[in-house]
């Protein structure tokens, strides 16, 4: 049994011997940090992450931004609504399969992303500098190894 305790001397119990709570509890906390801090700005959960990913892979299809962002394929089109109601993305015919959508980023959507991750670098400011460099890059590779499993899984 863990003998973790949280910062305030609360004893994790067996709870302290599983990862996912651990995460949990960090995110969580990022979360709450991330969205007091774009309250302003009206955003939903899911919305920022589509945006970024949708950024990096121009053309990614609806099902791909779905499975990476993890979340149903109606919440999905719901979230891909508001980015083109909001001017910040574009849905196109895939020019492969006309059957499916190609996501694209809007200038607008660019300038937008730019001024969130600026946000969200102040946010997890404190959190990523109780890590050095390398721990930083090497909890990365982690989460990503354990990603990957989860993915592979499912």
């Amino acid at each position: 049994m863990s003998k973790a305790e949280t910062a305030t001397g609360v004893k994790l119990g067996r709870l302290g011997d599983y990862v996912g709570f651990r995460l949990r509890r960090v995110q969580n906390q990022l979360s709450r940090d991330f969205v007091n801090a774009t309250a302003n700005r009206g955003l939903r959960s899911g919305l920022f992450s589509s945006l970024a990913l949708i950024s990096a892979n121009p053309g990614i299809s609806q099902a791909e931004l779905s499975r990476e962002i993890a979340m149903d394929k109606s919440v999905t089109v719901s979230l891909l609504d508001d980015l083109e109601r909001r001017g910040w993305a574009a849905r196109k015919r895939s020019t492969q399969d006309r059957r499916r959508h190609a996501l694209y980023i809007t200038p607008e959507g660019e300038r937008e992303l730019e001024e969130i991750f600026a946000v969200v670098s102040t946010t997890e400011n404190a959190v990523l500098h109780q890590l050095s460099p390398a721990e930083l890059m090497l909890l990365s590779e982690l989460l990503d190894r354990m990603y990957a499993v989860c993915v592979r899984e499912e």
